[in-house]
């Protein structure tokens, strides 16, 4: 495979906007049905994923005049997704990820809201593990202020760990990378510490990784987001995906592969986060294709299956260009 460094300026979500829509691509997108939460809402999903014989979405439910949520854990039934009988829910979380490290399921929520000690609200990220719906416990806990912290087994059975710090380090959100040997030797200290990926979004801009893949050739390649402020404060959200070394640290520029005007129209939380789309999970399918899962609008959840934007960082067939 070959690769390069090149220094770059960062396109802006705009640029990276417009060679989407030049690109010539096929993608098909849908809704999904959750039921049995009354009359709250689900959105940023996690994908699917196989455990106690299920296959499970994990959400965030939430009323859609509140920023309160809890984490439910869904199966699909009748067309539609519900709650799991038994399964734990987990009060006070938002945007969930999910990873299997090992034999065991590794779960992640965002806490807010949080009182510090000098009387701010704050979040911070909370990690959870076991081997059923119904034996997860948390193991480890992220810095204050710290959101979109994403885990990763790599092939030598280490753990790469992605972080994104915000303010003096990170400004509005960049990305960190390191490795950890194993999930005990994770700490928020080395979270705080880990080096980021320079010039991967524009100082006004921000980003964040939502779940890592460990390619057979031994890369990672990355699904995230990336987003903007316009001039009237309304966010923008777009799913992209990128490329990681996890031996020199080296990543490529984030490219986005969907945005929230491939699915059908719907309500939205407020009216700046309507064109809001935030990654969940892709599922490879193994022809070509992926499933990428994601909340829409902050007020529902659908998929879209797509080029699989991973296929060519594994394959290298064009070269990988990581960044100087």
């Amino acid at each position: 495979m070959t690769t390069a460094l090149r220094a770059r300026v960062p396109d802006s979500c705009l640029s990276l906007v417009s060679r989407l829509n030049q690109t010539e691509r096929k993608i098909s997108a849908r809704k999904l049905t959750f039921q049995g939460v009354g009359q709250r809402d689900v959105y940023n999903i996690t994908a699917p994923f196989q455990m106690d014989g299920k296959q499970v979405i994990a959400g965030r439910v939430e009323s859609r005049e509140v920023e309160l949520s809890e984490i439910v854990l869904f199966a699909e039934a009748r067309g539609a997704w519900q709650p799991i009988p038994g399964a734990m829910t987990f009060p006070g979380l938002q945007d969930p990820c999910v990873v299997w490290i090992g034999k065991e399921l590794v779960l992640g929520g965002v806490r807010f809201p949080i009182t510090s000690a000098d009387g701010s609200v704050i979040w911070r990220m909370e990690f959870y593990r076991g081997t059923s719906l119904n034996n997860l416990k948390r193991f480890l806990v992220g810095p204050d202020r710290m959101k979109d912290i994403r885990l990763v087994e790599l092939a030598n059975e280490r753990i790469g760990v992605f972080t994104r710090p915000q303010g003096k380090k990170g400004g509005r959100g960049q990305i960190g990378f390191f490795v950890a040997d194993n999930l005990e030797a994770i700490t928020a200290k080395d979270m705080e510490a880990a080096p980021l990926f320079e010039r991967q979004c524009r100082e006004d801009e921000w980003l964040g990784a939502n779940q890592a893949h460990c390619l057979d050739n031994g890369l990672l390649g990355v699904l995230g987001h990336i987003a903007f402020f316009d001039p009237k404060e309304h966010r923008h959200y777009y799913p992209m995906a990128f490329c990681v070394d996890p031996v020199t640290g080296r990543a490529t520029a984030p490219e986005l592969i969907a945005q929230r005007a491939d699915f059908p129209t719907g309500p939205a939380k407020r009216p700046d986060l309507a064109d809001v789309m935030f990654s969940g999970g892709l599922v490879r399918h193994g022809d070509g294709t992926a499933s990428l899962f994601a909340g829409l609008s902050d007020a529902e959840a659908g998929f879209a299956t797509l080029t699989d934007p991973m296929k060519k960082y594994e394959e290298g067939a064009a070269g990988v260009n990581f960044m100087a």
